[in-house]
This record gives C-alpha cells, sequence and structure tokens, in this order.
C-alpha cells in the first residue's frame, strides 16, 4: 500500500465511520478500486486499526462528557450517594452495552475477516438493513431523552451493534435504528452511538494491530490513514449531531440503496468481482 492508497482510505473512513451508510463496506470497495485484496488478513486489519483515528475524533468532540461520565462511575465505585448520579449509571450503560460486540466479534472472527469479505454481502447489507432504517424511523415516537436510557436499552442498542460486523449494515446505522426502535430521540441515540463506538472500534484497532504492520503494510501508511480519518470524522461527527437534530436518517437510504444496486449490477456482469 501506498501513501496516496493510505490517504484515500483515511478519508474514507472518516467520513462514513459515523454516517449511517457502513464505513466498512465503503472500505472494502474502496480497497477493491485500489487494487488491494480485500480478503487478506493484513488488508482487514488496516481496516480495523484507522478506526482509531475517528474514535480518537469522538473522544475530543465528546472530551467534557467523557470526563464528567468517567468521574462519576470511579466516584460511584466507592460512594453510594455518587451511584445515584444518572452519570455514574450511564457509564455502566456503556460498558454493559459493549460486551456484546465483543463476544459476537470474537467467536464470528473467521467469518468476520474471511467470508463476509465478499462485495456481495456488502450489496446487500446496504439495501436490506435501509429497510430496517426506514422501519425504525416510522416506528419511532422520540419521546425519550438520553436521562431516560436505562441498562435495557443500553444492551439492546448493544446487540443491534454486533449486526454491523456485516460490512455495508453500518454501525451507526444499527445503533440509532435501535435508539429509534426504543422510543429514544435521533440526537440521544446518535450520541449513545458514539458513546458505544469508543471500547468497541479502540478494541478492534488494537486487536488487529499486530496483523496490519507484520502483513506488509508499512507504519507509515498506518500512520497516515489512521490521522487522515481523525481529522475527517472530527468534522463528521460535528456535522451528523446537527443534522440529525432536524433530519431523518431514511435521506441516506437513497444513496446506500443506490450504491448496492450499483454495486450488483457491477458484480452480476463480471465487471467487478467479489473478492
Amino acid at each position: 500500500m501506498d501513501l496516496l492508497s493510505a490517504i484515500v482510505l483515511g478519508v474514507v473512513e472518516g467520513l462514513t465511520e459515523f454516517l449511517p451508510v457502513s464505513s466498512t463496506g465503503h472500505l472494502t470497495i474502496f480497497e477493491k478500486i485500489l487494487g488491494l485484496p480485500i480478503d487478506a488478513r493484513e488488508i482487514t486489519a488496516f481496516t480495523a486499526v484507522i478506526q482509531i483515528g475517528a474514535i480518537v475524533a469522538v473522544i475530543v468532540y465528546f472530551r467534557v462528557d467523557i470526563w464528567r461520565i468517567a468521574k462519576a462511575w470511579v466516584a460511584g465505585l466507592g460512594s453510594a450517594e455518587a451511584r445515584q448520579e444518572f452519570d455514574y449509571r450511564f457509564g455502566w450503560y456503556v460498558i454493559a452495552g459493549s460486551v456484546p460486540i465483543v463476544i459476537a466479534a470474537l467467536l464470528g472472527q473467521d467469518l468476520v475477516t474471511g467470508v463476509l469479505r465478499n462485495l456481495w454481502w456488502v450489496a446487500g447489507a446496504l439495501v436490506l438493513w435501509s429497510v430496517v432504517m426506514v422501519a425504525a424511523e416510522r416506528a419511532a415516537t422520540q419521546d425519550r431523552g438520553e436521562r431516560d436510557i436505562t441498562l435495557r436499552d443500553s444492551i439492546i442498542i448493544g446487540v443491534l451493534q454486533c449486526v454491523a460486523l456485516v460490512p455495508g449494515v453500518s454501525r451507526s446505522g444499527a445503533t440509532i435504528s435501535a435508539g429509534l426502535f426504543l422510543g429514544l430521540d435521533r440526537v440521544t441515540s446518535t450520541r449513545m452511538s458514539f458513546f458505544l463506538s469508543i471500547p468497541a472500534l479502540v478494541g478492534a484497532g488494537i486487536y488487529e494491530l499486530p496483523s496490519a504492520l507484520s502483513g506488509g503494510i508499512g507504519i507509515a501508511e498506518t500512520l497516515v490513514a489512521t490521522v487522515v480519518s481523525f481529522v475527517v470524522a472530527y468534522a463528521a461527527v460535528a456535522w451528523l449531531l446537527k443534522f440529525v437534530a432536524g433530519h431523518s436518517i431514511t435521506v441516506f437510504v437513497w444513496y446506500r440503496v443506490a450504491l448496492g444496486v450499483v454495486l450488483a449490477a457491477l458484480l452480476a456482469t463480471g465487471t467487478v468481482s467479489p473478492t
């Protein structure tokens, strides 16, 4: 992988990680365009590692909230009075909501890095999960805010996050949809999606780092892609929070379906190979 390819993939990661369009699906498509072996172990590892840049962007953007929640959580470990605070409970909600994807990723690692690294899966998931996103918006009551979140909500959202292990589904698309089905408003659902992304993607990136570097992808290329993804993702986070405050996520459905149909047509005609 050369530096130009690394920059392109960093931009793609930063733009798509938090939009409900599937960053892994887009990275797989662009890796194919760039002539990279999309099912190679080092490429799947590289895809996971550069997500750390996007997650650092979330940490920086929400640093005040994260610090407040972390302080409340630590305080609650030793104080019954502090355990009455919502931020203490929310800290546990994020931890509990992150457990399902850790288990699913470990159990399904061979599928995620093997069979699912196929563009037919990406095309199908882009279209099919769009149906779920439309259904979530139609079912949404949006009558619950962030302080109405419960442990049950966080676990359900965390379980739905596991579906995003299929390239093309979208982690943010899955978690935001889950929040809407539970009656949370769009901003709350999106913020919860951001918070749950931190342990999930940081863990995946650290776990895959040795495979990415030992497979022939240089440290410079990996670092450049990660930094680029951070810069682009920071802007994307700020934009998305403002956007969902007044717009439905179904606006992304048109793009998802169009991309999935075009990709399926290219695969069906043999213009593009699935792996």
